[in-house]
Order: structure tokens, then C-alpha cells, then sequence
């Protein structure tokens, strides 16, 4: 798997098709395989004509493992998608992001619109600004010696899946004590590039997909029915929208 240096973090990527670039940003205590090879995204974006393009965050997956709070701050994490984008010499693309990743994407298309040709947040809704996701009981589920020590029914779901991802549990609570900062309104309402917004309509972590388009000028929202922040990810509803989106950016 190619790799490249980010300052002195070392991060894994792929980089697969041809096409216009997609960049995708995987989710908190995922990868990129686990979150878009395994559920086919890489594999039907590159069916589409799209050069696909997928890292691991830093803290996770291939990527280095870094146990500071403070080199997760969000806006750090964000500059490792236009850092990979420096390094394939891609001027713009397309990006897609999955909660904690579509939080680095929102940041990306605020600060620097000119590297986007649009944006998709999956699985964020009104969370983006108003708080939800993981909070310091996730942190401290990852951080007990076991999942049977675990009470707290969000703790131990995001500890599962970080087992289950055989993940680093204490480069993820350092990732997750760093990366909380919110959006704030303002910010938001800034967004000036093309943006879809995609949530599971059961989805309890990400928030109100609607009350989020209702503050990015022009967003479109993506509903994806009776799905939950895990099970959205590979669903069809939520490729064929997508794909329709990237389709009228054309």
C-alpha cells in the first residue's frame, strides 16, 4: 500500500481508476477499506469513471499512530486531505467524508473552496455544529482494559468496532479528544461549494440531515431510509445518490 509524509506523520493511501479525482474520508475508529473498499464505494465510483482516491486518517488504519490530543485537531486532520492532494499534483476534487470525515471535509470546504469541486458529507447531519458523535465515554471505553468493562451502550458500540477494526484504542481516544471541535453557524453557512448531505434516516449519531441543509446555501440532503450511522455506509440508496449528485457535476 503507497504511503507519503504529511510533515512527520506518515499516511497510507490508495489511489486507483481514471477519471475526475474523488477523494473519500473514512469515519472515527474505521478505515479506508473497511469503510469504502469493503462496502464496494471504491469499486463503483471507479465503475462510474472516477479516479478514486482513499487514505487512512492518521491514528488509524496504516497510517501513524499518534497519541498527542493535539495533532488531532480538526483542522490539522483536514490538511492531510489537500497534503495527499499536493502529492498525486491533483489541483481539485471531488470530496466525499463519512462523519469524522465528512467534519474534516466541511473544514476543507470552508477554509479552502477552491480545492473542491464539491462537497458530500455522509453520516453529519446538524452534528457538524450542535454537538452528537462520540464523546469522553467513547474515550474511556476505548481506553478500559476490555469491552466487558464497558456499560455505556454508545462506549461499547464504538469499542466493538474498534475491535473489530483492530484499531490502536489509544490513538483513537486521543484522536477523539482532539477532534471535537464543532462548526460553528456561521461557518457553515459560509460553504460555498456544491454539497450533499447523506444521514440514515435512524441514524441517532449524526443529527438532522435537514436542519444542516437548511444552513449550507444551496445543499442538497440525501435521506437514506431506515439506516443507522453503521449500516448507512454501504447502502444502495445512499451509492445511487452519489452518484446522481457527482453525476450533475459534470
Amino acid at each position: 500500500m503507497p504511503s507519503f509524509h504529511h510533515g512527520a506523520v506518515e499516511i497510507a493511501y490508495l489511489d486507483e481508476g481514471e477519471g475526475d479525482p474523488i477523494l473519500l474520508v473514512h469515519g472515527f475508529a474505521s478505515t479506508k477499506n473497511v469503510n469504502w473498499v469493503y462496502p464496494t464505494w471504491v469499486s463503483e465510483l471507479k465503475k462510474s469513471g472516477r479516479r478514486v482516491l482513499a487514505f487512512d486518517n492518521r491514528g488509524h488504519g496504516e497510517s501513524a499512530k499518534l497519541y498527542d490530543p493535539a495533532a488531532y485537531e480538526i483542522a490539522i486532520m483536514a490538511s492531510d486531505i489537500t497534503a495527499l492532494m499536493d502529492h498525486l499534483n491533483i489541483e481539485r476534487a471531488d470530496v466525499m467524508g463519512y462523519s469524522l470525515g465528512s467534519r474534516m471535509a466541511a473544514v476543507l470546504a470552508r477554509s479552502r473552496p477552491e480545492r473542491l469541486r464539491s462537497a458530500i458529507f455522509g453520516g453529519i447531519g446538524i452534528g457538524l455544529i450542535e454537538g452528537g458523535g462520540p464523546g469522553e465515554n467513547v474515550a474511556r471505553a476505548l481506553e478500559a482494559d476490555s469491552l466487558d468493562e464497558v456499560t455505556d451502550p454508545v462506549g461499547r458500540t464504538f469499542r466493538a468496532f474498534a475491535d473489530q477494526t483492530r484499531s490502536d484504542h489509544r490513538a483513537l481516544a486521543a484522536c477523539l479528544r482532539g477532534s471535537r471541535r464543532l462548526m460553528r453557524r456561521e461557518e457553515a453557512a459560509g460553504i460555498a461549494v456544491p454539497v450533499l448531505i447523506a444521514v440514515g434516516t435512524a441514524d441517532e449519531i449524526a443529527g438532522s440531515a435537514d436542519a444542516l441543509g437548511k444552513i449550507i446555501p444551496g445543499s442538497r440532503v440525501l435521506n437514506i431510509p431506515n439506516r443507522d450511522h453503521m449500516r448507512a455506509v454501504g447502502d444502495k440508496a445512499y451509492k445511487s445518490g452519489v452518484l446522481d449528485f457527482l453525476a450533475q457535476r459534470k
